[in-house]
């Protein structure tokens, strides 16, 4: 049993896209080690809804800003810290690109066809939320 505080393990994450020649695509970042590809995600804040901390790390994480969806298209879990942590998804659909953000230093990031984004990233929860999104949801989201 951990002993660190509950609200450690609410996170949420943003699933940063844009269209491309009509079709979906997703920002992944690599993870601070550069090894695995993610997308950007951290303790939900405490002044900030879930959506507008997803916002916030993808700022900070990417290097992108947008229009974040209210409700979570997807959850999943991971062990972390001696606990579990559960995790919120949402869409953020991307109007800038920052030249410089402030984990640059350490993150690369690669727009992907939204097909190729479950093959990309290791983390199995990630990849079955991922793998559950359909052109339509992105469409829903721009309607918000």
């Amino acid at each position: 049993m951990s002993n660190r505080p509950p609200w450690l393990f609410r996170q949420s994450a943003a699933i940063p896209f844009r269209w491309h020649e009509g079709r979906v695509e997703v920002l992944l970042i690599t993870s601070s080690s550069g090894k695995r590809w993610i997308i950007p995600k951290g303790i939900v804040e405490k002044d900030l809804s879930p959506a507008e901390s997803a916002a916030q790390e993808a700022i900070e994480e990417a290097g992108v800003e947008g229009v974040v969806g209210t409700d979570p298209v997807g959850e999943y879990r991971y062990d972390k810290w001696g606990g579990t942590c559960v995790v919120k998804v949402y869409l953020l659909e991307v109007r800038r690109e920052l030249e410089t953000w402030q984990e640059a230093v350490v993150r690369r990031r690669e727009w992907v066809a939204l097909e190729e984004a479950p093959r990309r990233v290791t983390d199995g929860g990630l990849r079955t939320v991922l793998r559950g999104l359909s052109a339509s949801d992105f469409r829903r989201s721009e309607r918000r």
